[in-house]
C-alpha cells in the first residue's frame, strides 16, 4: 500500500494541483468533489464532504448528517486528459464511520471475506461502448465523421475504424501511462460500437478502472465532437453493449489460478472447484441478473436468439441461456482457455462493484454447496430453438428487470452480497421498471394511433 508521502512526492513530480475525490452513486455513476492538492491530508483522514441525500441509492435523507468521502491512496490516477488534475477513487463515511451503503465498501466487504477463505478473484473487463451524436429532435446517430460506417456486418472493419482511429489512440495511449497495458482495441459488431481492452486485476481494482475508463471515454469522445455511451441498448437494430466479465479465483497467498486443471475430464482445463464456483453462479444467476443487468435497458440487449426485428448483423451476441460450453460465444459463460471463464451476460450498465460482489457471493455458496453445473454444451445453441433447450433442462435468464427483481427479492445470498444496499436497490428499480411503464413510446403511437 502506498504511503501519503510517497503519493505526494509523485503528484509533486506529476506537476498535480487538483484532486477528483471520486465516488460512485448506486448506478455506479462517477461523482465527484474537486479539491485542490494543498487539501490532500484532509480527503486522506476526513475526506470531503457532501450531502448523501443528493446522490441516488446512498441511504440518507435530507436530514441525514454529512457524508464524506476519504480517498483510498492506491487509486491514485493522473488524468491523461487534463494536466494537473488525478483522480482518487474513495469510500463512504458518515461520522467516522464506514456508511455500507457505499458500493466499494460493499465490494471490499465481500472480497475481505472471500480472502479469509484463501482466494482473490481476479477479473478484466470487455468495456464496449458507442460513439453517437444526438440529432436536433433527440434521436441518435451513430458518430460517423466519414460516413462509411454503414456495414451490416461491421465487426472489425477497416474503413468503419479509420474515423475513429485518433479517439481510440487517445483512450491506449492515456491507459498506457497509467500502467494499464491497453493491448487491443477494435470496431464491435454494431456501427459507432467499439471496445479497448486492458489488463485484468483484482476486483477492487478492475472496479475502479472500469469506472475511471467511462469517465475518460466522456471526455475524450467530446474532443472529437462525439458522444461516449456506454448505454447497454442504444439503438433497436444494432447489438448491445456488454461488460463481458473475464475471471478466475487465485490463491490468495501464491496466486496461483484455482480454477486451473490441465487433467480435467471434461477437457477444458477446469478444476472442480472452478466446477463449483460456476455451479453457484448458475443457481443465482436469475437474482445475479437483477445486479448485473440492472436496468430497464439491459433486457433489449438480454432476448433470446435473434429474429427479423433483431440485429442488423444477425446476432445478439448475448447469450440469455444459463449455460456453459468450451470456446463458444452462443453460452452464458464461455471457457476462454483452461482455468480463465468469460460471462458474455453482463451489461455496460452495470454498477461494477455491486456486479462482482453478486458474482463472488453466488460462485462461493457453489463452492460451499458443491454444486455441479452439469455437463457443458457444445455447438450453436442460437440454432437449438427453446423447445431443445427446454428438454435439455438449460434454463434463462430473465426478459425483463421486473422477473429479475422477482428473483432478486427471493434470493437471500445474492441480497447478502448488497448489505445494506439490497432494500434501497431493489425499491429504486421496482420504481425504474414502474416510470418506464407509465410511457408512451414513439413506437406505440406508430403502432397504434390509427390502428382501431
Amino acid at each position: 500500500m502506498a504511503s501519503r508521502e510517497e503519493v505526494r512526492r509523485q503528484m509533486s513530480e506529476d506537476g498535480i494541483e487538483y484532486l477528483l475525490v471520486q465516488f460512485v452513486d448506486m448506478h455506479g455513476a462517477a461523482k465527484v468533489k474537486m479539491v485542490p492538492t494543498a487539501h490532500f491530508d484532509d480527503v486522506i483522514d476526513e475526506g470531503a464532504g457532501f450531502a448523501g441525500a443528493a446522490v441516488w441509492g446512498l441511504g440518507q435523507g435530507p436530514h441525514a448528517h454529512d457524508m464524506l468521502a476519504r480517498i483510498d491512496l492506491d487509486s491514485y490516477t493522473p488524468l491523461p486528459w487534463r494536466k494537473g488534475t488525478a483522480r482518487f477513487a474513495s469510500d463512504l463515511y458518515v461520522d467516522g464511520e464506514p456508511h455500507m451503503s457505499c458500493s466499494r465498501l460493499n465490494l471490499k466487504r465481500v472480497a475481505a471475506s472471500l480472502e479469509q477463505q484463501g482466494y482473490r478473484f481476479y477479473v478484466g473487463i470487455e468495456p464496449e461502448h458507442f460513439l453517437v451524436t444526438r440529432q436536433d429532435d433527440g434521436t441518435l446517430a451513430v458518430w460517423d465523421p466519414a460516413r462509411v460506417d454503414t456495414l451490416r456486418k461491421a465487426c472489425y472493419d477497416f474503413k468503419g475504424i479509420s474515423s475513429v482511429m485518433d479517439y481510440l489512440k487517445d483512450m491506449m495511449d492515456g491507459l498506457n501511462s497509467l500502467g494499464w497495458d491497453a493491448y487491443q482495441s477494435d470496431h464491435e459488431d454494431a456501427n459507432g460500437q467499439y471496445e479497448i481492452n486492458f489488463h485484468y486485476a483484482d476486483a477492487l481494482i478492475t472496479a475502479d478502472r472500469y469506472t475511471f475508463f467511462k469517465m475518460m471515454s466522456s471526455q475524450l469522445a467530446q474532443k472529437y465532437g462525439a458522444i461516449a455511451t456506454h448505454m447497454p441498448k442504444p439503438f433497436t437494430d444494432r447489438t448491445g453493449s456488454a461488460a463481458h466479465i473475464h475471471f478466475h479465483l487465485a490463491d490468495a497467498k501464491t496466486g496461483d489460478n484455482v480454477f486451473l486443471d490441465e487433467g480435467d475430464k471434461r477437457g477444458l482445463g477446469l478444476s472442480e472447484l472452478a466446477s463449483h464456483f460456476i455451479g453457484g453462479v448458475f443457481d443465482h444467476a436469475p437474482a445475479l441478473c437483477a445486479v448485473t443487468s440492472p436496468t430497464v435497458n439491459c433486457y433489449k440487449r438480454l432476448q433470446v436468439g435473434a429474429d427479423l426485428y433483431g440485429p442488423r448483423s444477425g446476432y445478439t451476441w448475448t447469450p440469455a441461456f444459463i449455460s456453459y460450453g468450451d470456446n463458444n460465444r452462443t453460452q452464458m459463460i464461455r471457457t476462454a482457455g483452461p482455468g480463465h471463464f468469460e460471462d458474455r451476460t453482463v451489461s455496460a450498465g452495470c454498477n461494477p462493484y455491486l456486479a462482482l460482489a453478486a458474482y463472488i457471493s453466488a460462485g462461493m455458496d457453489g463452492v460451499r454447496r458443491k454444486l455441479d453445473p452439469g455437463e457443458p454444451n457444445l455447438g450453436n445453441l442460437y440454432e437449438v430453438g427453446l423447445e431443445e433447450i427446454q428438454r435439455r433442462g438449460i434454463r434463462l435468464l430473465p426478459q425483463s428487470l421486473s422477473e429479475a427483481l422477482d428473483a432478486l427479492e427471493k434470493d437471500e445470498v445474492i441480497l447478502d452480497s448488497l448489505g445494506a444496499i439490497s432494500g434501497e436497490f431493489v425499491a429504486l428499480k421496482r420504481a425504474e421498471w414502474k416510470e418506464y411503464h407509465r410511457q408512451v413510446s414513439p413506437w406505440e403511437i406508430e403502432r397504434y394511433l390509427t390502428l382501431f
